[in-house]
């Protein structure tokens, strides 16, 4: 039987973590095979969880998640890849080993084409470099490579590549845009950062508090922003503050356009409670809310692990 579709689905997908609080409610999506979708929103709006959700890291409700047609928590999931914080804190990568070494372990002279293609991308020194004495962004980019090297047909990405610069950034966005054009892949990529993003996304899916407010082709979704400009010819601010749009792309306009509402329907943080989970990392750095606290998970310095809304 073939494999199915690397399509990514959910229908009514609502998850509630142990204390009763709500992580993700009511979510619905229909992200088709080779589509690279942009998960937007406010810290605590429920990225992660809802990434985590579809890694099968998190048990959802019967029936209410399909990734390329199977349960990812019932059924095990072939050729999905999902980088997110705990991958990032590896402390492995962090210790006196020579990148060769790493890239051989997780499959680099089984896939040397696809090796020797990410090392050019991400510009890696392979000869040279050792992981305890490279910056942050080089050691991120040796991450990236460790978590690629294996073809893979959906790849989830919370947020990682932070530490990049721009060039290496756009080195990166580019070459995943061109495995979803050359093979059945899909991508669905939780960020803050829209530099050179622009054009790249087919879909976009905002959330907020736990929900998604809209989904679609970017280009239906970029429709708000072209109405809005067709009706403040006359210098309106597209309901941003006045010369913000000034400097960005239009999906950077629509952005700021959906975290300035989503924020003013929030209302003061000092009336509402936290709004996520955080990772407990033992001080290694993370997304927000860190602690010291917690069982130790085996790895030097890194901590249990909990969810983390983002």
């Amino acid at each position: 039987m073939p494999p199915s579709a690397p399509t990514v689905e959910t229908f009514n997908l609502t998850y509630t973590f142990p204390d009763h609080s709500t992580g993700v409610n009511d979510i619905s999506l229909s992200l088709p095979a080779r589509s690279r979708t942009l998960l937007i929103g406010a810290n605590g709006a429920g990225k992660t969880t809802l990434l985590r959700l579809l890694a099968g890291k998190r048990l959802a409700p019967h029936g209410s998640i399909r990734v390329s047609g199977v349960d990812p928590f019932t059924d095990g999931l072939e050729g999905v890849t999902y980088l997110g914080l705990e991958w990032v804190l590896n402390a492995i990568v962090r210790t006196d080993i020579g990148v060769a070494e790493l890239l051989r372990s997780v499959g680099g002279d089984v896939y040397p084409d696809r090796r020797d293609e990410l090392v050019s991308v991400l510009d890696i020194d392979v000869d040279n470099w050792r992981m305890h004495a490279v910056s942050d962004g080089e050691r991120r980019r040796v991450q990236l490579a460790m978590g690629l090297i294996r073809p893979w047909t959906v790849l989830l990405l919370d947020e990682i590549t932070v530490d990049l610069d721009v060039w290496s950034r756009a080195q990166f966005l580019g070459w995943l845009r061109r495995e979803t054009e050359i093979r059945e892949c899909t991508i669905v990529y939780a960020t803050h950062i829209l530099d050179n993003l622009a054009g790249w996304p087919t879909h976009l899916v905002h959330m907020h508090l736990g929900a998604v407010k809209g989904w679609g082709p970017t280009q239906e979704m970029m429709k708000e922003i072209d109405k809005e400009e067709e009706d403040n010819k006359d210098g309106g601010d597209l309901g941003l503050v006045k010369g913000e749009q000034r400097g960005n792309s239009k999906l950077g306009q629509l952005v700021l356009r959906w975290l300035r509402h989503d924020l003013r329907e929030r209302g003061p943080r000092s009336k509402r409670g936290p709004e996520g989970r955080s990772y407990i990392t033992g001080g290694l750095g993370g997304y927000g809310l860190e602690s010291k606290d917690g069982k130790h998970s085996g790895a030097p310095g890194l901590k249990e692990e909990r969810d983390y809304l983002i």
